[in-house]
């Protein structure tokens, strides 16, 4: 099931979303949360009439770098022995179509996609065998960077956690198996249609259930946070007025544009 977050008429909403054209796709409005049991209501609205919101308002980004080898080879960088975790705040959220604010002080603006596991419940030290058991769903995300700012300050908490600095949508899919993310979902990046990145899910050096568990060893999870898997290689720079997508194979698409920053 995809489930989406969205404002129509001021009000915001989850919904599933329904049918295989894009033209013809359609949210039937949740009753409740969907991290809970939860009724689907009959009331339907076409998606091409509501505003697409981040379908999920995390407490915290949780974000691994250097978990593709030949990412972190293309920045000279060799893949480390543990994962490399940091957080990104929820203020750097973003939803599909808003934009991507370049920061003043960067000038070497960055895009790496990548999956994004979102957590359905409250969750700590999770054993491998219960991993599945505290995964909602999956979305695409956009580890939007200021690479220069990376590399000058030694730490990555303003390269990659200002504001719209992590858009992530256009839905949650809650169906996607496990096994097709080992196996290989494509993973793809565009800027202005020309393909930038394009790798697969099974490249990445650590498994979603190796991160759950490194990571809830440390931290409690709540439902809605978000974990940012890593990202393949091709990253590169984006430019004010660019819009660049980000595609997962069994997901969807992820559309953003770069604006200045006010």
């Amino acid at each position: 099931m995809r489930i989406a977050r969205f404002s129509i008429d001021g009000n915001v909403a989850f919904g599933a979303v329904e049918g295989d054209s894009p033209d013809d796709l359609v949210l039937d409005i949740i009753k409740g949360i969907p991290y809970a049991d939860f009724e689907l209501s009959g009331v339907k609205v076409p998606l091409s009439k509501v505003r697409l919101l981040p379908p999920v308002l995390p407490s915290k980004v949780v974000a691994i770098g250097r978990n593709y080898a030949e990412h972190a080879a293309e920045l000279g960088n060799e893949v480390p022995d543990i994962p490399v975790a940091f957080l990104k705040p929820s203020t750097a959220v973003t939803g599909p179509g808003d934009p991507i604010a370049y920061p003043s002080f960067s000038s070497e603006l960055h895009h790496e996609a990548e999956l994004a596991v979102v957590i359905g419940r409250m969750c700590r030290e999770v054993p491998r065998e219960r991993v599945k058991d505290v995964i909602f769903g999956y979305t695409c995300a956009n580890d939007v960077t200021a690479r220069d700012v990376q590399k000058r300050e030694k730490q990555w908490a303003r390269a990659k956690g200002f504001d719209t600095s992590c858009p992530l949508g256009p839905w949650v899919e809650t169906g996607l198996d496990p096994a097709a993310i080992a196996d290989g979902l494509a993973i793809q990046c565009t800027v202005n249609g020309e393909q930038r990145q394009l790798g697969r899910t099974s490249d990445m050096v650590r498994s979603v259930e190796d991160l759950i568990v490194h990571i809830t060893e440390a931290m409690t999870l709540l439902p809605g946070d978000v974990i940012l898997t890593g990202t393949p290689a091709g990253v590169g720079p984006l430019n004010v007025g660019d819009e660049v997508a980000v595609t997962i194979e069994g997901i969807g698409t992820l559309t953003n544009k770069v604006i200045k920053r006010d």
